[in-house]
């Protein structure tokens, strides 16, 4: 067995997890208050792949979950301590050479007043939407909240119509006419 590459970054109430192991197979994902267990098969070498993580901080295991994609296993794990920053993911200082930060989704979200919803997003489907109450999915609503007031601020409603079709000039294009000679 050996570990599969990992990279995490951190948000304001989650820490996200990816474990990138391609077509993986025969998946455990454990989650402990300040512990992720994590195996699997990858299906495209047949290595046996074994990740245990004691975590910086402590999360909600009932509120964490995975998904298993063909390239990846992205696990979210939800804080027990909303809005405080982990510094690193584990809770042992030393380096680990099989996990590292994922730079293309850190960013500083301390200074932030709007959370950024697109990750958990991606969980959304893991629970149907219309068995779960409001209480359940508080972040699925503030997103759609947030979506409206964008929208409002925005002034959607006055916006022109573009739609050429029903144009009274025909359904001519202005940039279907002649470009002038260049001199």
């Amino acid at each position: 067995m050996q570990p599969a590459a990992a990279k995490w970054y951190d948000r304001r109430d989650f820490v996200f997890i990816e474990f990138c192991v391609e077509d993986s197979k025969d998946l455990h994902v454990h989650f402990d208050k300040s512990k992720l267990d994590f195996n699997c098969v990858s299906g495209t070498s047949d290595i046996k792949n074994q990740n245990t993580v004691d975590l910086y901080g402590e999360i909600d295991p009932k509120e964490s979950k995975h998904r298993r994609t063909d390239r990846s296993v992205l696990c979210c794990l939800r804080k027990a301590e909303p809005g405080k920053a982990w510094p690193r993911l584990t809770k042992d200082k030393t380096r680990s050479n099989c996990i590292s930060v994922d730079f293309n989704n850190w960013k500083d979200w301390e200074d932030d007043s709007d959370e950024d919803l697109n990750s958990f997003d991606k969980f959304s489907e893991l629970s149907p939407p219309h068995t779960q109450t409001r209480a359940q999915r508080p972040h699925q609503w503030q997103a759609e909240l947030h979506h409206q007031q964008m929208m409002n601020n925005m002034g959607g409603d006055d916006l022109p119509d573009l739609d050429c079709a029903d144009d009274e000039h025909g359904s001519a294009d202005s940039d279907d006419e002649k470009m002038p000679d260049l001199e």
